[in-house]
């Protein structure tokens, strides 16, 4: 009679097994459509760029704004890359981009490690200096830097993008070399001074390895920085020879009449680079966004 009564009892008290499986995927449902909705709206302004970038002025101004192109002018990219010149341009921005990338991994790896890693006099206000240089707009110094640079002949050259490029995104890829370092044990250091290590083995044999999550989490951000930035690129270049990919979207735009097809292909052709560089690196600039996050 006990067991009957119990037995009874668990059943008002205690939800059924396919009670829950409705309530759990009830609830799978609700987060995949939230994400689902989430995701459709960040990848629509790729499909329009896409697609806008394949019709004629006809489409993108009538009635076929957001629909697939009626026909597919795939002539836009090629009037883009050939009588655009979105292909120099493109290369000016690869050579410009890749070596302020290098250049500012070098300079940021090493200076993070002379500042937290050796003792010497004075290293804290050097590090208060560099800070000091995230409160400083880019743009904010664009004067100082062209007189600088005209004194200098750097105008119409890469050294004219290349220079102030490194120089004032120093400051974020030291602060972030900085959090990751910090976290890397300086048990290793002694260990490797004790076999035998000098400071240059230290920071190229152990240091360096370990810090590749932060430096590509460097160098995306300085890409991104630099491939897409404007203000310099437009005021300290004037010759055609030297613009950049930013610089040279704008020089499509006609006086009286406007291809939009062409333009539209070259913003794909512009943002294609910065997908398939973070598709390759997003994991490791994840692993250091999290670094110290959890310790124990």
């Amino acid at each position: 009679m006990d067991k009957e009564i119990k037995a009874v009892a668990n059943e008002f008290h205690t939800p059924t097994k396919a009670i829950v499986r409705k309530k759990i995927k009830f609830s799978s449902i609700l987060t995949y459509t939230v994400l689902g909705i989430w995701a459709a709206v960040n990848i629509f302004p790729l499909y329009w760029m896409f697609t806008f970038s394949l019709k004629s002025n006809k489409e993108i101004f009538g009635d076929n704004i957001i629909g697939l192109p009626k026909e597919w002018l795939f002539s836009n990219y090629k009037n883009a890359l050939t009588k655009g010149n979105m292909a120099l341009y493109m290369l000016n921005s690869a050579i410009v981009t890749g070596i302020t990338i290098i250049l500012t991994l070098i300079i940021a790896s090493m200076a993070t490690y002379a500042l937290t890693r050796l003792v010497w006099k004075g290293r804290k206000t050097v590090n208060n200096i560099i800070m000091l240089g995230l409160t400083i707009p880019i743009h904010a110094a664009i004067l100082p830097v062209y007189l600088i640079l005209d004194k200098l002949k750097m105008l119409n050259s890469y050294q004219a993008l290349i220079i102030p490029y490194t120089a004032f995104g120093l400051a974020m890829s030291i602060m972030i070399c900085n959090g990751f370092i910090v976290n890397i044990p300086k048990e290793l250091d002694e260990a490797a001074c004790i076999d035998g290590c000098s400071v240059y083995g230290i920071f190229f044999r152990i240091i360096l390895p370990l810090m590749k999550p932060a430096l590509s989490t460097v160098a995306i951000f300085t890409f991104l920085s630099c491939w897409n930035e404007l203000m310099f690129a437009n005021i300290l270049i004037d010759d055609a020879k030297y613009r950049t990919i930013s610089v040279g979207i704008q020089t499509l735009s006609g006086t009286h009449t406007t291809e939009w097809g062409p333009i539209g292909a070259a913003l794909v052709i512009a943002t294609f680079p910065t997908l398939i560089l973070y598709s390759f690196m997003s994991t490791k600039i994840q692993k250091s966004l999290t670094a110290g996050a959890v310790k124990g």
